[in-house]
């Protein structure tokens, strides 16, 4: 059963509340009136990560930006960090604030959760927009699981949270930093300060190591969900100097009504790196 709070705004026309959910307490940011979409952040960032791309959408959309299990504002417990778990945090959410079918954004982890979502409840799932990663168990996922550059998937369990603590912010540098096309315009000065906080928080990090410790489990998880294909219409973007097409391929083994797009000069941080490319990308295809 799910509870709320209300408290004071957090970005203009938004309002934070909180929900009780699948166990577990969520912290989340609602605004606007419409047609509902919500949209999942990835690792490194929280649901601050969406502000720029919020008021456009409230124009038209109850928008609904929570902070995923572990991150932010919201729980922090020992389990439920495989994607499954957390997309029914999600499902439970929407399906308390009444919102019958939404079209569902996610970035890097946050596409993993709204994957899982769409395929464990396709009639709750009007458009689906997944952005730059990849999913576990689909195709040669193996061939990003281990690359050696991405040694962070396997960085996980008591040294590594001994390495970091105190230290996080030096740990984060290395997503914003290295998977950018250029450093210099990657996520804000600002921003970083204010997830570097975030991530310090009791257990932010070991969460953050659970996504990945859990990709094991989600290849299995999603392998068999993908053997049945999903018919809503799906967005997949990339970026060139990023994921390029590996996620557009992955996603066209598991849905029938793909349309991919590749940022071109960018990264993995499209929200930051192409605001003007990414925001009207998104805007256009949830209407």
């Amino acid at each position: 059963m799910a509870t709320t709070r209300k408290t004071a705004p957090r970005s203009a026309g938004f309002t934070e509340r909180f929900a009780k959910v699948n166990g577990i307490r969520l912290r989340y940011l609602i605004g606007g009136q419409g047609s509902p979409v919500v949209l999942l952040h990835g690792y490194a960032e929280t649901s601050h990560m969406w502000r720029p791309i919020m008021p456009s959408l409230a124009e038209r959309h109850t928008v609904v930006v929570p902070d995923l299990r572990g991150a932010g504002g919201s729980a922090k417990p020992q389990s439920g960090y495989d994607k499954k778990t957390m997309a029914a945090d999600i499902r439970e959410l929407t399906s308390w604030l009444k919102l019958d079918r939404v079209r569902i954004v996610g970035h890097d982890i946050g596409l993993m959760v709204a994957y899982a979502y769409a395929a464990q409840f396709p009639e709750a799932a009007e458009r689906v927009v997944l952005m730059d990663a990849f999913l576990p168990g689909i195709g040669n996922w193996k061939d990003v699981w281990l690359l050696r550059d991405l040694w962070h998937f396997h960085f996980y369990g008591e040294v590594p949270l001994a390495l970091v603590k105190g230290r996080e912010r030096i740990y984060l540098e290395h997503f914003w930093n290295d998977f950018a096309a250029d450093r210099k315009h990657s996520v804000p000065e600002a921003d970083r300060r204010l997830y570097a906080r975030a991530y310090a928080q009791p257990g932010a990090m070991r969460a953050g190591f659970e996504y990945f410790r859990n990709f094991e489990r989600d290849a299995v998880d999603f392998a068999r969900m993908g053997s049945t294909r999903l018919s809503m219409p799906m967005l997949v973007l990339s970026g060139e100097k990023a994921g390029s097409t590996f996620l557009i391929e992955q996603a066209k083994l598991v849905a029938s009504d793909v349309r991919g797009q590749v940022v071109p000069g960018v990264g993995h941080w499209l929200m930051e790196e192409a605001p003007k490319t990414v925001i009207p990308a998104i805007t256009n295809f949830v209407a």
